[in-house]
């Protein structure tokens, strides 16, 4: 399913077959999730993809010789900036990511470069794996970069709040899920795995941390003022709407606002290696490949409960 121009809808298209060069593998793509970041890149939010393009970068793959790997956002590193050399292989200057300046898994084959593929837990399926490698990626970074608050706000109950919340009830947290006013579906979604409260509006009670997932700068300010002092507010999605201006107030007594980008191959191992001890358990709907537009509209409709993949 290829993106031909930002703001058009994907069209199937035959195309040549990839073929691996040095150090790559070339995968059957056997399940590939659906990420908000796609919708970003679909939409023009995300301005300069290589085009024409295939999405996608949650993807399980086979390898020819029967390997199930998983393949993430990032695709590849220099290796030699500032940011390469000090651990900071998410912020390098010349990354390369998956199914933005990759082609990626709304397809049927795909190839990756192999030091930045992901072995696999073998006890979790296609399906309730592909999330895991954006969603519960940048969940689990984000939780790390909250601190260990014992009360945790989630502002957006979807594929990357319903993994977090499940590893943060392992760790001890209680967990104060914040969705639209009235999404009675997700408020019971957000119960369901051990939210403590969720609701439309201001948590009960002081959070030590909160993490935005929802991409609307207007909910900064709002976290800002939920969470006590010393607090951190981290803002988890790749893009977000402007965060509106807000009086100093809400940010002194030392609390903390920062983001999150991207990924390290170092939060994949350490987070495939966590998820089937908490276990965590996804809530996945598949769609047919060629249904790819369905699955996009349903995301951009803030529809989904869990997440999505397509399955070729």
């Amino acid at each position: 399913m290829l993106l031909d121009a930002a703001g058009r809808a994907l069209r199937p298209a035959e195309i040549e077959p990839p073929w691996a060069g040095p150090g790559q593998l070339l995968l059957r793509v056997r399940v590939c999730g659906v990420c908000r970041t796609d919708l970003h890149v679909a939409d023009g939010e995300l301005r300069h993809p290589k085009l024409p393009l295939v999405l996608g970068h949650e993807i399980v793959g086979e390898t020819d010789d029967g390997r199930r790997l998983g393949v993430p956002w990032l695709g590849w590193t220099c290796g030699e900036c500032r940011y390469c050399t000090s651990g900071r292989e998410n912020l390098c200057a010349r990354a390369r990511f998956t199914g933005y300046d990759l082609d990626g898994g709304y397809a049927e084959w795909t190839v990756a470069d192999e030091r930045y593929c992901l072995p696999l837990p073998p006890e979790v399926g296609d399906l309730e794996v592909a999330p895991l490698l954006c969603a519960g990626l940048i969940g689990y970074r984000s939780l790390r970069a909250a601190g260990d608050g014992e009360r945790l706000g989630l502002y957006g109950f979807g594929a990357a709040a319903h993994i977090v919340a499940q590893v943060a009830r392992v760790e001890g947290r209680r967990v104060f899920a914040i969705t639209r006013p009235g999404d009675a579906e997700a408020q019971a979604f957000a119960r369901s795995l051990g939210a403590e409260w969720a609701g439309g509006g201001q948590p009960p009670e002081e959070l030590d941390a909160a993490i935005i997932f929802a991409p609307a700068g207007e909910l900064v300010p709002a976290a800002l003022a939920a969470v006590a002092k010393g607090g951190s507010v981290v803002c988890a999605g790749i893009r977000m709407s402007d965060i509106p201006a807000f009086p100093f107030e809400l940010l002194w007594g030392e609390r903390v606002l920062r983001s999150v980008a991207n990924l390290a191959r170092r939060d994949g191992e350490e987070f495939l290696a966590l998820a089937p001890r908490v276990p965590v358990r996804t809530e996945v709907e598949p769609f047919p490949l060629e249904r790819a537009n369905d699955a996009l509209a349903k995301l951009r409709a803030g529809e989904v409960r869990g997440a999505l993949a397509l399955v070729p």
